[in-house]
Formats: C-alpha cells, structure tokens, sequence
C-alpha cells in the first residue's frame, strides 16, 4: 500500500508537525507494535456532522471520515472524479457493502476500473493473497473491534505485493483508530453511513495527480428529434456560462456532416473536432488550443466540419478520448449532439455530468424523450436525473401536448420553458450572433441565463458600479 498522504491526525488542531513520526511504507518491513491499549477513547458521537446528501436523500447519522466528505465536497464543485484504469478486488464482510460496491463499480465515472467483488471481508483477503498476487488497489471490510483489526491488518500486510494501496471499511468512528491505520500505511478508512459515490470518490482521491489539469463539468444537450433547437440552445448556453457566469467554456459541435456552431458563431476555422478526432492519442494541450478558435475572453470552440467530403466512420473509442482530453481545457465544456444513435452517442450520453433533453410539445418528441431520460436514468443511478427543455411552446394554429401533462408523462418536471419566437431566433441565426445579443431583455435571453445559473451552480459576479469621478479620471 502506498502511504497515504496525511501522516497526522486531521481532526487535531493542535498537531504540530516537528517531531511527528514519516508514516511507513506498504507493507511495512516489520510488524508495529500494537500500541492500540494506550490510545484515548473515541470521538463521543455526534461530533462530525454528515452534510445533506446532494441527491436530497436525508442524512444517517455523524459522518466518519468529514476530511473525505470535504474533499469530495470541493472536487464536485470544480469537476468530476476522475479514476484510472485500474484493477479493484473488494472483500467485504456484509451483502450490503458488496452491493454497494458492486452500484459503486458499474457506475460510469468507474468506466475505466475493473472492480471484483468478494464475500469473507479482511480475513478472506489475506487467505486469498497468500497464494494470489495483489492488485492494484484492496478494499476489506471489517466488523471485529480494534486490536483484532490490527492483527489481521499486519497479516494482510505479509502478503501484499509493493505499491498495492488498501483502503478499510470499518466500524469505529474512532480517530485514534484512523490514525493508528493511517501510520501503518492504509490509503484510507472509511465508516458508515457509505453510498456509492463516496466509495468512488474515495478511490477517486488516492490516484489524484496534483500536476494533471483539473476534469471539467461536461453538459450534453441532444434533441428528442431534429428540429427542436438543441443545438441553438447549446451555443447560447455556452456563451451564457462564459459570458455571464465568467467562466471560461468550450462548446465542441459533434455533429460533424450538418453542425451549425460555425455559423452561430460567425466562424470558420480550418481546423476543428474532426482533426481531433482523427488523432486522439496526439491530442495535448498544444494541439488543442491550435484545433479551438476563440468566440470571446472565456469561449472556445471546437467546431465541426459541417460538409459532405468524407464519411465520418469514427470509432466510439475515439470519441471517449477526445471528449476525456477536452474537459482538462476548461470549468466546463458543453457538447452539442446530433439526433443520431450510435454506439458513441450513447456513450457520451451516459458519460456526461449533466444531460439536457430538448423537446417541442408534441408526441413524436414525447416519446423519444421518454426513451431517453429512462435510459440515462437507469445507467446513471447515482446522478441526478436528465433536465428537460421544452422549445418553441405555442406555436400558432399547432395543437400542443400540456407542458404540465408532458412534464408529467416523463416524471421529469421541464427545467426551462420557452416560448415560441421566429423573430428573434431567427435574427440571431442569421447575424451570427446569441439570443442575447440581438434580444437581450427576450424571454429567451432570460431563460437561457437560467439554465445556465441552475446547471452551473454559479451566479453571476456583481457588476461593477462605476462613479462620475472614475470617468473623469480616466479622460485625464
């Protein structure tokens, strides 16, 4: 196991670091002491504070491990978890935590993990690894008290290959515990109450590279069928979240024969995602900000070719690492999909943090967006749930489906209704330009904004007032 990072009590705010003792490798040259009769007792319950889920699933009681839930916490506020192709065997004691784990492995920020699955807990692990070699990372879940925790641990150590990391899922909220494990060279300890995310995050932390480039949030927009203004939103939403929200932003335009991101943007760049495409294992940040062409201070753009030249047979593997690279360009990076179903699309569908569904208020968009969000609601069980868009709502002489009904038949309440406007829509298509450039104070305008403050989870900076004396000064 690789040392874990803290080598002293997180939770005492007194530590000094002078004096304090390097932690030791994993597995250590010879067995510790067990020191565990002299330790103070543990934190009296209550202490830690579990914050409210970010599902809305209410609380169960004190948190074990707050460091790791702030960790987590601040993570998920820059970007999505990142974990690397790894190998994770878990042992665990109870059929809860293996289905847990085993929610945690089949969920898609686990894509590139190998997770196996065992019953037996710690005391399994160790007869297993006398006669097997240690992956790359060892999850064992222990119901026994302290001391013979540590006995068993000091076992598991004897068999355990160099650099494996180990992670311990316990039953003491014990800080003296904790630390005691952390000193031995356990990655981590982690107590109920556990969910699925928290099992990732904490697999997510140990392979975190503090020189890699952040992960980006990645928004999808796709059309329940052609014709709805996906693709129309999108942009405006891009250029709402870097324009309004001032965080910078890359729209990429996947719909490589038709995509209209030049054009509403008034561009035409030679180069664009298709070269990408066309070589992701070259794509780094050099090649990248080549490939993008700037639409503002804080918008980029990875533009489609948008012509009939060539056929555009590219693999989905292809796609995976394109859109993976991407998001270490910028805070957020929203994808424009075409009305196709491929084995990439779906991909990229399920892989994204977030997921907006355009629908107009008919049954043909009904359906599909009904096939969609069940879809991504069954891959995705651990995400909030897809948002919904309706566009172009009262179109005259058309009859149109209840938004209340269509919201309904979906269980999906529509995030943003916008009504039917050809003059402005339309103004802006044709001058290159945003919704809110040539019609600021539209509805349009105003819903795009939102969605971009309720997706972003950002508002927007305080403007800054200026005084009649600033403008004479800067005339002199």
């Amino acid at each position: 196991m690789a040392t874990h990072p803290l080598d002293h009590d997180p939770f005492d705010l007194a530590f000094a670091a002078d004096g304090e003792a390097p932690a030791e490798a994993w597995p250590p040259t010879e067995p510790a002491e067990d020191p565990f009769a002299a330790f103070p007792p543990a934190r009296p319950p209550g202490i830690a504070v579990a914050p409210a889920d970010p599902l809305g699933r209410p609380a169960a009681g004190p948190r074990a491990n707050p460091v790791h839930e702030m960790i987590a916490g601040a993570e998920a506020a820059l970007g999505e978890v990142n974990v690397p192709r790894i190998t994770l065997h878990a042992f665990c004691a109870k059929a809860q935590t293996a289905d847990l784990v085993e929610r945690a492995g089949a969920d898609r920020r686990m894509a590139r993990a190998s997770t196996v699955v065992r019953t037996g807990g710690l005391d399994a692990a160790v007869i297993h690894y006398q006669t097997q070699s240690t992956p790359s990372l060892v999850l064992v879940e222990s119901l026994d008290d302290a001391p013979r925790l540590l006995a068993q641990l000091d076992a598991l150590a004897q068999v355990c290959d160099a650099g494996t990391k180990v992670v311990v899922i316990g039953q003491a909220n014990d800080i003296a515990l904790y630390r005691e494990l952390i000193r031995r060279g356990v990655s981590d300890y982690l107590t109920p109450p556990l969910g699925p995310l928290s099992i990732i995050q904490a697999v997510a932390n140990l392979y975190a590279d503090p020189s890699a480039p952040f992960v980006g949030r990645q928004i999808a927009f796709v059309g329940a069928k052609g014709g709805v203004g996906a693709s129309t939103l999108a942009h405006n939403f891009a250029w709402s979240i870097a324009e309004r929200m001032q965080a910078a932003t890359v729209i990429v335009d996947l719909d490589l024969a038709f995509g209209t991101a030049g054009l509403d943007f008034n561009q035409d760049p030679l180069q664009g995602v298709a070269d990408a495409l066309s070589q992701p294992d070259r794509l780094d940040s050099v090649l990248m900000d080549r490939m993008m062409v700037r639409c503002g201070e804080r918008l980029s753009l990875f533009a489609a070719p948008a012509n009939l030249e060539q056929d555009y047979d590219i693999g989905s593997d292809a796609f995976e690492e394109v859109t993976h690279r991407i998001r270490g360009a910028a805070p957020f990076v929203v994808l424009d999909l075409p009305h196709v179903w491929t084995t990439w699309s779906r991909k990229v569908l399920v892989g994204s943090d977030d997921l907006v569904v355009v629908a107009t208020p008919d049954l043909a968009s009904l359906r599909n967006a009904k096939n969609i969000i069940d879809l991504v609601r069954e891959a995705r069980p651990n995400d909030v749930p897809p948002r919904l868009v309706l566009n172009q709502v009262g179109v005259p002489g058309r009859p149109e489906i209840p938004v209340k009904d269509f919201g309904e038949a979906l269980g999906v309440p529509p995030s943003l209704v916008l009504p039917f406007d050809a003059k402005t829509f339309g103004l802006a298509a044709n001058n290159g330009q945003m919704i809110a450039e040539v019609a600021p104070r539209s509805k349009a305008a105003e819903g795009v904004d939102h969605l971009a403050r309720l997706i972003s989870r950002r508002e927007p900076p305080p403007v800054q007032k200026s005084s009649l004396f600033s403008g004479l000064f800067r005339k002199a």
